[in-house]
């Protein structure tokens, strides 16, 4: 039966061919039109050389600016001072270990700890199971629109992940308490957490389409619900596998600065949440971004952008970079880290752990330049938040201006400068995005502005994206 229908899609394909050549000819590569542009390569002496290097070595390589490899400047005239490095491995989990590597450095300066580090696999697995919840809401919430419905296109294509943002901290963390990492270890699957996440984004998706199938049948909402508790029951099973039984208490060896036990304590997460981390971290902090492409000194929301069913959508007031940069020293000056998530792709020079637009000169390299702004870069989808750090550090000239930044990262001790990376003050202006500060150095004209109801974005806006 296909054979004759295809024969007639060709043949109608066919009589519409002089038509279609009609219309797209002044815009086609025609001979003449190759001809000029053929005229871009001369294949002089210069270009052969240029051809020959670079098609037998990586462009980074060759794009490096020597001119910029004198010895790097590691002084910092404000820091806070961290104490180890974390390594998230493989899994887009940043801005789960900064998040918690924020109320982590608190916590051990007001109890004078050696060393702590929260669980990050026993938030990531809560984290998973609300995002997976999330979607099959989402799914039933949306059950009368079609396929086609931007929306449902949306959460289809995003059913899980391991990225996301301050937002997801507030959300997990508030609800699920914390953990020490004793409590609950790292496992293979949460520090390379693709397989994992993967196949249950496969199985939601899979669930997603039974839902709207007994919805499309007539199904009543509360049978709906007990399906979506029924395949959750699935995707828990899949995450104890993997990630291991989340504990409801545990003991906990507090120890001094020496390293001395002084006191074993028993806790829940939550009662440990309430002694080492902060109960009320959408209540004490406030989310920044610096975004050029919308009106400044505006609150904007997204949509979706959470990471539970019952949490809060990422809502974040959009200021210059100035104003940013003025709370952030404010709080570095009185020790206080920040969580800070930025295009960390962008002109970095791994080796050195330097971000610096100095480090590589690809215009010299191929004869053309890259002028797009922050604006238009982030308009056009070449540029957004990839990734979330710890802000640690800031050096000051003596007006009080700042010439470069540190942050504390998530990829093992051994990587960049010991563990963190430098940027450039121009490379912050041009790569930072989010940047969420404590209320207390954010100046009363400020929190004025965070009263007025956010616009609403949607889920598919370019400011979701997430750090990973």
């Amino acid at each position: 039966m296909q054979k004759p229908i295809i024969s007639l899609l060709l043949l109608g394909s066919i009589s519409c061919l002089p038509l279609q050549a009609q219309q797209s000819q002044s815009g086609a590569l025609t001979p003449e039109v190759l001809n000029v542009v053929r005229q871009g390569y001369q294949g002089t002496a210069a270009d052969r050389a240029l051809r020959n290097a670079i098609g037998g070595t990586d462009l980074r390589k060759l794009a490096v600016n020597q001119e910029n490899r004198q010895a790097m400047d590691t002084h910092f005239s404000i820091k806070v001072d961290s104490k180890g490095i974390t390594d998230q491995k493989s899994s887009g989990r940043c801005w789960l270990f900064t998040g918690l590597n924020v109320m982590r450095a608190k916590a051990i300066a007001r109890y004078g700890l050696p060393e702590l580090e929260f669980s990050q696999v026993y938030s990531f697995f809560w984290d998973q199971l609300e995002k997976s919840n999330l979607f099959l809401q989402g799914i039933i919430d949306t059950q009368a629109r079609p396929m086609s419905d931007k929306t449902v296109e949306w959460l289809f294509q995003h059913p899980l992940s391991d990225g996301g943002t301050f937002t997801g901290v507030a959300d997990i963390v508030g609800k699920y308490g914390l953990v020490p990492r004793e409590a609950m270890p790292e496992t293979n699957s949460s520090e390379n957490t693709s397989r994992m996440s993967g196949l249950i984004a496969q199985k939601l998706k899979e669930y997603g389409l039974r839902l709207r199938e007994l919805a499309a049948a007539g199904a009543k909402p509360a049978k709906l619900q007990q399906e979506k508790t029924t395949m959750l029951q699935t995707v828990y099973r899949l995450l104890v596998l993997n990630l291991g039984v989340p504990p409801t208490e545990f003991d906990f060896v507090r120890r001094d600065a020496q390293g001395n036990p002084v006191e074993t304590e028993h806790h829940t997460p939550q009662t440990f949440l309430a002694k080492y981390g902060d109960t009320d971290l959408f209540g004490h902090y406030v989310m920044l971004m610096n975004d050029p492409t919308r009106e400044f000194y505006k609150t904007y929301e997204i949509d979706y952008d959470r990471h539970a069913y019952d949490g809060r959508n990422w809502t974040y007031l959009n200021l210059p970079v100035e104003d940013i940069k003025e709370m952030a020293i404010a709080s570095l000056r009185d020790s206080t880290m920040m969580y800070f998530s930025c295009d960390v792709g962008k002109c970095l020079d791994s080796g050195r752990g330097l971000l610096d637009l100095r480090n590589y000169d690809y215009e010299s390299l191929l004869g053309t330049t890259f002028p797009m702004d922050k604006k238009q870069r982030i308009a056009t989808f070449s540029s957004g938040s990839s990734h979330a750090m710890t802000l640690m550090a800031v050096d000051l000239d003596a007006q009080g201006k700042p010439r470069k930044w540190m942050v504390e990262n998530s990829w093992g001790a051994t990587n960049g400068y010991k563990g963190h990376l430098i940027m450039t003050d121009e490379w912050f202006d041009e790569y930072m995005f989010r940047l969420v500060v404590h209320t207390k150095y954010v100046p009363a004209r400020i929190q004025e502005l965070l009263r007025q109801k956010p616009t609403l974005l949607p889920a598919w806006d370019p400011m979701f994206a997430e750090e990973e």
